[in-house]
């Protein structure tokens, strides 16, 4: 570090005295060749707010406090759906479900005693047959890797690898499914470092194209509704009350009927296995000691029921709480439909009943906020309007370069990570 002369340190001194005290003390700590033109930019901002998520629909913690206080899940189901009727319909349909998106790679193992494994080339369908290319026991690691634009697969005993294939798309069956008969098993599925486990249907790996990353590899989960799918959801837990279990099994059976209209080809699937449409964590929720039998009787006792307005599935959003009253489709997101109306969800900002998110702080780091407002940096942002449900409607970010950006308030949540748009800026 060199020393400053006196004659430096009166120069720097005289242009400190022409500039704003606000900017005098970032100057000081600034290392910017040339203190005048410094601009102070934060490291963080800071919020404060209530609930947790978008608010749209349902409140689970809402539903928790009516099933507690002894009303029924479809009480529950009608107070936050307004105009709505839970009807029967047919459950049975098979839904591709992606529980691997973006991938590079994955790991898939079984411990469990005698089960059998067959890996079939190609994309199989629900219906279909084929002869496999592989036959496998339990205790053997099947590596999924991508390579290039292809699925290298390859299989680990102990300490020996032994390369099987490369394609485009696999099929992966095992026993103890409508597939093939011996020990069910229990799947472990490694990706990005996380486990989870799955018990039912079919496995596909396949290679898809993203617009920004290029060829990926995505894993599907074929899954039936009724149960397969729906034993699997992990969206609260499964020591609440039975009716708000049963209104959760209920609404993620209409979410999923009304989403499964078509394969996405982003995903190869009809729903993603996580929040971007409703977290599906398989056998490692089914199978949860004393809770998981719990869950799978609420959804078995709602066999085939759904919400309906107007005799059509609805497309059954909920969050985990509001703040303080429910927020609208058309506010969140631009799209309005009849039956998310705003209704009263004391229980989301009473600390009883939502501990976590009744009221919340949190301190986002300025390269997040910029990246949100795809902004090179941020100096100031704004409110700028607020929704009836007291959500942040708009929100503006201010450069340093004075460059700004708008949001919405529901996509300004999402992308920084904040809990929910319930939200003010703390100075």
């Amino acid at each position: 570090m060199s020393l400053q002369t006196p004659e430096r340190a009166r120069q720097q001194m005289r242009i400190y005295k022409r500039i704003p005290i606000a900017l005098t003390i970032a100057l000081l700590f600034s290392s910017a060749p040339n203190p005048a033109q410094a601009i102070y930019v934060f490291t963080k901002f800071s919020f404060s707010g209530s609930g947790y998520g978008h608010g749209v629909g349902m409140s689970q913690i809402g539903a928790r406090a009516m099933a507690l206080s002894g009303e029924s899940a479809t009480a529950i189901l009608n107070y936050y759906y307004t105009g709505t009727s839970v009807e029967t319909t047919t459950d049975t349909q098979i839904l591709r479900i992606n529980i691997g998106h973006l991938l590079t790679s994955a790991k898939i193992k079984s411990d469990s005693a005698g089960a059998a494994f067959n890996l079939y080339a190609g994309d199989i369908s629900e219906t279909g047959s084929a002869t496999s290319i592989l036959n496998y026991p339990s205790k053997t690691s099947l590596n999924v890797n991508l390579n290039g634009s292809q699925i290298s697969i390859s299989t680990t005993r102990g300490t020996k690898t032994t390369q099987i294939a490369v394609g485009p798309a696999f099929t992966l069956r095992w026993s103890g499914t409508r597939y093939q008969e011996g020990p069910p098993a229990v799947l472990s599925v490694t990706t990005n470092g996380v486990v989870n486990r799955y018990r039912h249907g079919q496995m596909q790996f396949k290679v898809v194209k993203d617009k920004l990353l290029g060829q990926r590899l995505e894993i599907i989960n074929s899954v039936r509704l009724q149960d397969e799918y729906l034993w699997g959801i992990s969206e609260v837990p499964s020591s609440w009350p039975q009716a708000a279990l049963q209104a959760q099994a209920i609404a993620s059976r209409t979410y999923a009927i009304a989403k499964a209209v078509r394969i996405r080809s982003a995903c190869d699937c009809h729903l993603y296995g996580s929040i971007s449409d409703q977290t599906f964590a398989g056998y490692s929720k089914e199978g949860e000691p004393r809770f998981g039998e719990i869950w799978k009787a609420a959804v078995n006792s709602t066999a085939g029921q759904i919400i309906t307005f107007a005799g059509l599935p609805i497309t059954a959003y909920f969050s985990s709480s509001s703040g303080g009253i429910t927020e609208t489709s058309e506010h969140a997101w631009g799209t309005a439909t009849p039956y998310t109306q705003s209704v009263l969800d004391t229980a989301s900002v009473d600390v009883k009943s939502n501990p976590r998110f009744a009221t919340w702080t949190r301190e986002i780091p300025h390269s997040v906020i910029a990246a949100a407002f795809a902004l090179s940096d941020v100096v100031a942002l704004e409110v700028l309007s607020l929704n009836p449900a007291g959500t942040v409607a708009m929100i503006q970010a201010t450069s340093s370069a004075g460059k700004t950006s708008v949001l919405r308030g529901e996509t300004f949540r999402s992308r920084s990570k904040l809990p929910s748009a319930w939200f003010s800026i703390l100075k």
